[in-house]
């Protein structure tokens, strides 16, 4: 066992160049009238600095995150971050959840405890579970990758070995979206001994194969094809330059906080389902929350690696993946599920179309989340 207890405590230090960077941001122009049309817009992020600033209370935050009990742990020689809540029941299951980009472990407060404790939270005993919830390598609290290789693959072993030999658990589940729905698939393809089952809030596979015929043209699929060719067409720019060149994007982001803002806070915008306000989904202290922690970490250029890697891997990270999946399609995702190409690649034991929330769904409609990773697990507890 390495593991070690750790409490967030960023030095005042850092605090203080960030407070002296606000002070002298640097605008931009913007062609009036334009909105979001070209990118974050400048009014916005002009009142979510001046919150940052002025208002906005680090300290509060940090006593926010360290309510969770924190780890960090050396897995193979690389040293992880993460959650580890132990489930108030007879029977918790094991659930490892993963997060993406750009979001953080951050992402998960609102979720952990109804399912840790979920007695208090509409729930009963049966329901519960011990939640780890690591931070990927290279974002936040994690080691920065030191190498090249830092891949699907790689981050899918480390978290098995950081639940089975680290935790000492003999079997257990796993849920994610963004990189964490590829990571998550990863581990029940190639470690299906060790899942229980995997529960998925975004259809990685469905972003990747090339259209085929064979789809058919149900109103589904052809919604499906738009989507498909409108991320490509006008959202998809981040996902080329970080995975082509990271390293000239982040001499700009790890300097400017205000530039961190911007390309962090018009993904959460563009991929919510907050009718083009972002802050319908998001209060600013949660979205400042997040971006401090690749700013304080100087994780910018590290997470936006995975990218890279991702994209100089060579063949597939999964392929049919035969353990019991469950999806949670939340309607303003950035492209929507269809259970007919999912089936495709995964043992689909429970479908369920979401009424409301987009990409960040543990942000957004906690509660919802909870309610189908409950569900789904339930009939696999024994």
């Amino acid at each position: 066992m390495t593991a070690q207890p750790f409490t967030i405590q960023i030095d005042d230090d850092v605090l203080i160049d960030l407070q002296q960077r606000l002070q002298r941001p640097r605008w931009p122009d913007e062609i009036p009238g334009t909105g979001w049309d070209y990118g974050t817009n400048l009014d916005y992020l002009k009142q979510l600095v001046a919150y940052w600033r002025d208002a906005y209370d680090w300290r509060a935050q940090e006593r926010l995150l360290n309510r969770f009990p924190h780890f960090h742990a050396t897995i193979d020689g690389f040293g992880l971050h993460f959650l580890h809540v132990k489930g108030k029941g007879p029977r918790p299951i094991p659930l490892l959840i993963s997060h993406g980009w750009p979001g953080s472990f951050f992402e998960m407060y609102k979720i952990i405890e109804p399912l840790t404790d979920p007695v208090h939270h509409g729930g009963s005993e049966q329901d519960a579970f011990d939640v780890v919830v690591p931070s990927l390598p290279g974002y936040g609290f994690s080691e920065r990758p030191r190498a090249r290789g830092m891949n699907i693959a790689r981050i899918a072993e480390l978290f098995m070995r950081l639940m089975c030999d680290e935790l000492g658990y003999q079997r257990f589940g796993a849920q994610g979206g963004d990189w964490g729905s590829v990571i998550t698939s990863r581990l029940g393809y190639a470690y299906p001994q060790q899942l229980i089952g995997i529960h998925l809030n975004m259809d990685p596979a469905g972003l990747a194969p090339q259209e085929s015929a064979n789809l058919g043209d149900s109103p589904e699929v052809q919604q499906w094809r738009a989507q498909r060719q409108h991320y490509q067409q006008d959202e998809g720019a981040y996902n080329r330059i970080q995975g082509t060149r990271p390293q000239t994007l982040a001499y700009g982001l790890n300097d400017s906080p205000a530039g961190l803002a911007g390309w962090i806070v018009e993904k959460f915008r563009a991929w919510s389902d907050c009718q083009g306000d972002v802050e319908r989904a998001f209060s600013k202290d949660e979205l400042l929350t997040d971006i401090m922690i690749y700013w304080v970490t100087q994780t910018i250029n590290s997470s936006t690696r995975l990218y890279y890697e991702a994209a100089h891997t060579q063949g597939k990270m999964f392929d049919h993946v035969d353990v019991p999946t469950g999806f949670a399609a939340f309607p303003h995702e950035i492209v929507m599920p269809v259970r007919s190409i999912a089936e495709r690649t995964y043992n689909i034991q429970r479908w369920s179309v979401m009424q409301a929330g987009g990409h960040f769904a543990a942000l957004e409609q906690p509660k919802a989340l909870v309610d189908e990773i409950r569900a789904f697990f339930k009939p696999l507890r024994q």
